[in-house]
C-alpha cells in the first residue's frame, strides 16, 4: 500500500506529467489508485514499460492521447477509454495542441503512487542533447519498483542482472559526454 507521506499532487519534471490523486491505495485497501493525469501538448511518458500484474485504464476527459500498445498504435480523444492489461508493453503521449486531461485507474494499486513520486526525482543526464534519467538512479528505481513496472520486450531474468551492473556504475557524469 501507499505511504501516507507521498503527496497527492505529483509533477514529473522530465515528462511534464502532473498527477492529482483522487483515491490512493491506502484509501482503497490496495485495490485501486485513481488519479487525474494532466499532460502538456507534445509531452509523453518517459519510456515504454509494462506493469507485470496491474491493469491501467485511461479515460480521456479532454484533449487526446496516442498509445503504443505492444506493436499497435491507438488514439483516444475526449470521451474514449483505453485499457492496458497486465504485461502489455505500452507508452503514450499527448499528440494534441493543448493539455490533455485523463482519469487513470490502476488496479491493484501496489506502490504506484510512490513510483510516480520517485520517478520525478531520478535526476537526469544529457546525452547527445537528450534529457535522460541518470542510469544508476534508473536502475535502482527499476529494482525498487519491480512489482509495479518492468522493461518491455526483455525477460525479467535478463533485466535483473543488467540492473545490478548499472547500479554499480560510477556516479561521474563525464562518461555520458557532459
Amino acid at each position: 500500500m501507499q505511504s501516507t507521506a507521498v503527496p497527492r499532487v505529483i509533477t514529473n519534471p522530465l515528462s511534464g506529467e502532473r498527477i492529482v490523486v483522487r483515491q490512493s491505495g491506502d484509501e482503497t485497501r490496495g485495490e485501486l489508485l485513481a488519479f487525474d493525469l494532466y499532460l502538456p501538448a507534445g509531452a509523453r511518458v518517459p519510456s515504454g514499460h509494462t506493469h507485470p500484474t496491474q491493469t491501467e485504464r485511461f479515460a480521456v476527459i479532454s484533449g487526446q492521447l496516442r498509445f503504443r500498445l505492444g506493436r499497435r498504435v491507438v488514439r483516444a480523444v475526449a470521451g474514449e477509454s483505453v485499457s492496458v492489461p497486465p504485461g502489455t508493453p505500452h507508452w503514450f503521449r499527448n499528440d494534441g495542441p493543448g493539455e490533455t486531461h485523463a482519469l487513470v485507474e490502476v488496479r491493484p494499486a501496489l506502490r504506484m503512487q510512490e513510483l510516480f513520486w520517485e520517478s520525478g526525482h531520478l535526476g537526469e543526464v544529457r546525452l547527445f542533447g537528450l534529457h535522460l534519467p541518470a542510469p544508476r538512479a534508473l536502475a535502482r528505481f527499476l529494482r525498487e519498483f519491480d512489482h509495479e513496472v518492468a522493461v518491455p520486450f526483455l525477460p525479467r531474468w535478463l533485466v535483473r542482472p543488467l540492473l545490478l551492473l548499472l547500479v554499480g556504475l560510477p556516479t561521474d557524469r563525464r562518461w555520458v559526454g557532459g
